[in-house]
């Protein structure tokens, strides 16, 4: 709730800026308390330093001042010169080693919805597929030994083999329906077979032979491994390694691309 006296301030800290209304009654101890949610700075280590009102002080600039009180619990803000608009900046006392890292979501737990719960859902992506029969549901599509078979059988009937130059070819639909061959990515091949982890996140589609790819730029997905702590099937640059089925590699005396030749190429699901 707010009064008619209550003033808005910019908010700045480390992690978040924000506009916030400030109500002079309240004591400072009871201003940090309300800046934990916003800054996420707790009130014992928070550092308030009120921007451009004159005043200065040891270790501040000219212009700025800082909120602070031996009783925090009993004085109050509007002691200070607050004014609309202002900028309220909270510093972070922690040693840097004590601060969370509140801006990388990878160290943020993450809820994971079991895969039988996940299959009991009525309107779910996989029900439709469930529904409609496609996919894994289809009884007529070919077993993932099948499918396993046919990714080899291309692979042996190509040639490819590790250490060979080749291009990653991908395919668009055209007006005969028949899938036309684009110029694609360049590189060299570095390995070939299984992948667990693809199919642990594919499903049965993911099963099967694939062939990873150094290619000659920067435009993969991979470095030849999967995360930190991964396992790594070939060693290569920053996203210069990719993972494609046989049937999109072709063997053959492709020279490293130069300046000015670059040749796009449309990406596609089966691209990991």
């Amino acid at each position: 709730m707010t009064t008619p006296h209550d003033i808005p301030l910019q908010i700045i800290s480390p992690n978040a800026s924000s506009e916030r209304r400030i109500t002079p009654s309240w004591t400072i101890a009871h201003l940090k308390t309300k800046l934990e949610s916003v800054t996420g700075i707790p009130p014992g280590s928070q550092r308030l330093l009120l921007k451009g009102v004159g005043g200065g002080g040891d270790g501040v600039d000219g212009g700025d001042r800082v909120i602070e009180a031996e009783d925090e619990e009993s004085c109050v803000v509007g002691e200070w010169p607050l004014r609309r608009g202002g900028e309220l900046v909270v510093q972070d006392t922690r040693p840097p080693t004590a601060r969370p890292n509140l801006t990388d979501p990878s160290s943020v737990p993450k809820y994971e919805m079991p895969s039988s719960q996940y299959a009991a859902l009525p309107d779910s992506v996989l029900a439709w597929k469930r529904a409609q029969k496609l996919g894994r549901f289809d009884p007529d599509a070919p077993s993932p030994a099948a499918l396993a078979q046919k990714h080899t059988d291309i692979a042996l009937s190509k040639g490819l083999k590790p250490g060979l130059r080749c291009r990653v070819s991908t395919g668009s639909t055209g007006g005969s329906g028949e899938k036309d061959k684009m110029e694609g990515r360049r590189g060299t091949i570095r390995f070939l077979g299984d992948v667990p982890e693809i199919a642990a996140r594919e499903g049965e589609k993911g099963g099967g032979y694939w062939v990873g790819v150094e290619l000659d730029e920067p435009v993969g997905r991979n470095d030849g491994g999967f995360g930190e702590g991964g396992k790594r099937y070939f060693v290569c640059g920053a996203k210069h390694g990719v993972f494609v089925r046989p049937e999109r590699v072709e063997v053959g005396e492709w020279p490293v691309l130069g300046l000015g030749t670059e040749e796009e190429v449309e990406e596609e699901e089966e691209e990991i």
